[in-house]
């Protein structure tokens, strides 16, 4: 299998357990079947479309290539009908969320980095690429975005970009490397999920009372 390849292979498995976790949120906020659709539909695509826009693929692939689409609609409309046979739908959205997260911070990067962008920036475009998708489908689903809580989320992301940048730099960009890769972040998250770890927040003070000196 070709670099190439598998990226696509990666692309729409991306696509598709991002569906996946934004039609589950949008289930257990009893959307109806366009709206479950819809949800899908962003969280599946948001990112890409971002990573598209930055490095001047016009049109992104969500628009130009008709497999993205079909595969988030499709995945949307499954997870809506056989919703009844998913237990523990918040397990579910996590589980794929991160899986998502993984392929998604892997397929960024690599794009970036194979039109040129710096390093740098390719980190950012695949940080940005992972976390797009969970940002539309936490605002659309009235929830408070994953990537602005205390937990380890972007900074998963960006591990993994971080890595796949140090892969191409040294020459093992391959299929092999860039899924442990992917591996890699999906373990960060649900291990931080697992042990509650957290970014920490600043402390906020009490104001003093009484008179200054």
């Amino acid at each position: 299998m070709t670099t190439s390849t598998a990226l696509l292979l990666a692309d729409l498995a991306g696509v598709a357990v991002f569906a996946a976790s934004g039609a589950s949120a949008a289930v257990a906020k009893r959307l109806d079947l366009f709206g479950v659709v819809f949800v899908g539909f962003v969280a599946a695509l948001g990112g890409g479309i971002f990573r598209d826009l930055v490095i001047d693929e016009v049109p992104p692939l969500a628009f130009a290539d008709w497999r993205y689409a079909a595969t988030a609609a499709g995945t949307a409309a499954v997870v809506f009908w056989l919703h009844p046979q998913l237990a523990r739908l918040r397990t579910t959205v996590l589980v794929l969320d991160a899986a998502g997260l993984a392929l998604f911070t892997v397929t960024g990067t690599v794009k970036a980095l194979g039109v040129g962008v710096p390093a740098l920036g390719a980190c950012v475009i695949g940080m940005l690429t992972a976390i797009g998708g969970g940002l539309g489908r936490d605002l659309l689903t009235a929830e408070i975005p994953v990537v602005l809580r205390r937990e380890i989320y972007a900074v998963a992301a960006l591990v993994g970009a971080v890595l796949v940048a140090l892969l191409d730099a040294v020459g093992q960009a391959n299929v092999l490397w860039l899924t442990v890769a992917a591996a890699l972040v999906f373990l960060i998250r649900l291990v931080s999920l697992r042990r509650r770890w957290s970014v920490p927040i600043a402390t906020l003070r009490p104001p003093r009372t009484g008179t200054p000196p």
